[in-house]
């Protein structure tokens, strides 16, 4: 080994004391280079940076600086699904931009976290360990253990859309039952009464095939429970008994799956006139399961979405829109306000009717 290299080897890299030796200053002083840089002339601070470099001191430990103040200088996303679900599903990319935003604004980090239940899940102590100053809650079922894991944290924790009226803490999220209304009038003044439907999932333990009255009543994910809700109110009111709708539960919100349980539901109930999807990424499935039989839309069939995701509008699909992006950073702007809360907050977005291509006057 030459000298060199002896001497690479048992080089030390410079530490705050060391800076400050070097530079005949207090460590406060080398500290608020990097953390108050306001407290220093300008001068001062780069001399400081300037030996930092040039000794190789690479600033001050992130984790012993957010063990002193107490902060992470991040949030926690909490997500019911794997990660690249984040990624892929057009409506968790608008949230998740949104919410990133706002992030951006209060110059904090951004944490995502899985929350996938069952043997090939996460772990919930990846919850109980994430360092974040506060939680956001995206779209978790009723009784999921990791949003308990959340909760028993002392840290504040925002909810976006379900489930809804956890004690102590603030909401965000459509009302999504009066928007599907709106949507299932349209199709009712257009004449549809043989109305079936093809949802997401309805409960964490998703089944595919037609989902019982019961299943429907006790459904684990708020957000379908309220939209089917909707529509079963829109259809009585003209006289569909709800028994005569039948609902396709599909194990996930995918497009390849809900193409196969249109097929299904068509099958068993030929004489549909309309088809409602609970989300946008449903419906395009079943308009690709229409455009393979050569069922015409909207002639034959009327076929409607919920969320308005980029492709909704290619596809001209009638849709509900809601503001996902507005949602994400209404969402974080809620947790990362510092201001007194003598009460949880809710925050409820407008969701609109876009009425597109996609529905029609129902055959005769």
């Amino acid at each position: 080994m030459t000298a060199q290299h002896a001497g690479q080897r048992i080089r030390r890299t410079a530490t705050l004391a060391s800076l400050a030796a070097e530079l005949g200053v207090s460590r406060t002083t080398v500290s608020n280079a990097y953390n108050r840089p306001d407290q220093l002339s300008p001068q001062l601070r780069q001399r400081v940076l300037d030996t930092a470099k040039r000794l190789g001191y690479p600033g001050p430990d992130p984790v012993a600086r957010s063990l002193r103040i107490r902060r992470a200088g991040a949030v926690g996303l909490l997500l019911t699904e794997r990660l690249s679900y984040a990624f892929r599903d057009p409506g968790a990319v608008a949230f998740l931009e949104g919410l990133s935003l706002a992030c951006e604004d209060a110059r904090v980090g951004l944490l995502l976290v899985p929350a996938v239940e069952g043997a090939s899940g996460t772990d919930p102590a990846v919850v109980a360990r994430a360092a974040v100053d506060g939680f956001v809650v995206y779209s978790m079922p009723e009784g999921n253990e990791f949003l308990q894991t959340v909760l028993d944290r002392p840290v504040p924790t925002v909810v976006v859309d379900e489930p809804a009226g956890v004690d102590g803490v603030d909401f965000v999220g459509v009302d999504d039952r009066a928007a599907m209304i709106a949507l299932a009038r349209h199709l009712v003044d257009l004449g549809h009464r043989r109305v079936g439907v093809v949802s997401s999932a309805i409960s964490p333990d998703a089944t595919f095939g037609f989902a019982s009255r019961d299943r429907q009543r006790a459904a684990g994910y708020h957000v379908v429970r309220n939209r089917l809700d909707g529509l079963r109110r829109s259809l009585e009111a003209v006289g569909v008994g709800w028994d005569d709708v039948p609902v396709m539960e599909l194990p996930a919100n995918d497009r390849q799956l809900a193409a196969q349980g249109a097929g299904k539901l068509l099958d068993a109930y030929p004489d549909r006139t309309a088809i409602v999807s609970i989300t946008d990424i449903v419906a395009l499935g079943v308009l690709d399961a229409l455009s393979e039989r050569g069922i015409s839309v909207p002639a034959q069939m009327s076929v409607t979405g919920f969320d308005d995701v980029p492709d909704a509008a290619l596809a001209h699909l009638t849709t509900v829109r809601q503001p996902l992006r507005e949602k994400g950073r209404a969402a974080g702007e809620l947790l990362l306000d510092t201001s007194e809360r003598p009460a949880p907050r809710t925050r409820m977005l407008t969701a609109d009717l876009v009425v597109r291509a996609t529905t029609g006057p129902a055959p005769e």
